[in-house]
């Protein structure tokens, strides 16, 4: 006859296993397209910076009152893009690279941002983005796949594209993403 108990107390053993994984993978995942310990660490799931030797096109971007000017970018496996970004809108806004998963996770902290001051409708505060939002998280917003621009400002970023991801290019200023601000980053072979 089976025991009872050993058999509950495996299962449990098992399932708490797994659910502690399950719970600690997104955060490897999530290592930040956004504010990670001073925004320095990008998965490479999504690209890495580029080399300004390595560029093979411009693409011009421009970004006005929560809508870009192109809803898909389209780059070949491994390219290396000169991103050149314009905000022409009223607002603050945000270009980043990343999946999906990290736009919902940088979403939150860009609320953060808000809510601490550091940032507001159409003004970044840079000397409030320094300060501690606790855990020793810092909104410094210097991530090699995201700009945060002030209307009328312009910036660049120089990307190099992995061979297959799931991208998308968004901002993820409160409630920018969510009325329709992002497009799709379409890979080729």
């Amino acid at each position: 006859m089976p025991n009872v108990k050993s058999n509950f107390l495996t299962r449990l053993a098992l399932s708490t296993s797994v659910i502690g994984a399950l719970m600690t993978a997104p955060l490897a995942a999530f290592a930040s397209p956004g504010h990670g310990q001073g925004h320095g660490s990008v998965a490479a799931e999504i690209g890495t910076p580029g080399k300004a030797a390595d560029v093979t096109r411009t693409i011009k971007v421009v970004m006005e009152d929560n809508f870009f000017d192109m809803e898909t970018i389209e780059v070949s496996a491994g390219e290396t893009i000169l991103f050149q970004i314009e905000n022409k809108g009223e607002f603050v806004h945000e270009f980043n690279i990343g999946t999906a998963a990290m736009h919902a996770s940088h979403q939150k902290e860009m609320m953060m941002m808000m809510e601490h001051g550091a940032l507001d409708v159409d003004k970044i505060h840079a000397d409030k983005m320094k300060m501690d939002m606790g855990n020793g998280m810092t909104m410094e917003h210097d991530d090699p796949n995201s700009v945060l621009l002030e209307p009328g400002k312009t910036a660049e970023i120089i990307w190099t594209f992995p061979a297959d991801a799931e991208l998308e290019f968004a901002c993820n200023v409160p409630g920018h993403y969510e009325s329709g601000m992002m497009g799709k980053v379409r890979l080729k072979s």
